[in-house]
């Protein structure tokens, strides 16, 4: 992860509404909900453009690894984007780049990743993930330089 990132280097957007209870007593997002955003952006991208069916589809991602870097505060009321990109794709498993950007703002606030690992529902053994899903993923598939 580079210490700084830019809009431009994602692929989608997702507009999320900060709440009242996300601020902290310090009076700033508190840094588990910017982990919630992370999952809201992922999600949302994967059932509306994959197709996952979250409630009774066979295959479903679980999160096996996450990181954030936190570089300017966030706090209600300020609108985000969550952006969303894809930095290696796999056949069982996907590592998102994902940043968040107040509103209007081109450098992240705070960005970092998260690894899915899809799995059957019942078994919770990994399997290839539905080729609709793969092919969603691919749209977002970044090459980043070194550094």
């Amino acid at each position: 992860m580079s210490d700084t990132e830019t809009a431009d280097r994602y692929r989608y957007f997702l507009p999320i509404t900060t709440r009242w209870m996300d601020n902290d007593l310090y009076g700033h997002i508190n840094n588990v909900t910017y982990y919630s955003y992370f999952d809201t952006v992922a999600n949302h991208y994967l059932i509306h453009e994959g197709g996952l069916d979250i409630h009774a589809g066979a295959v479903i991602g679980l999160v096996v690894e996450s990181k954030c870097g936190y570089h300017a505060p966030l706090a209600y009321p300020d609108r985000l984007r969550a952006g969303l990109r894809v930095d290696r794709l796999g056949t069982r498993s996907v590592t998102y780049g994902i940043a968040l950007f107040k509103e209007g703002e081109e450098e992240a606030a705070a960005h970092g990743y998260f690894v899915h690992v899809f799995v059957d529902r019942q078994t919770r053994k990994a399997v290839a993930m539905p080729e609709r899903l793969r092919e969603a993923l691919g749209r977002l598939v970044v090459t980043l330089a070194p550094g």
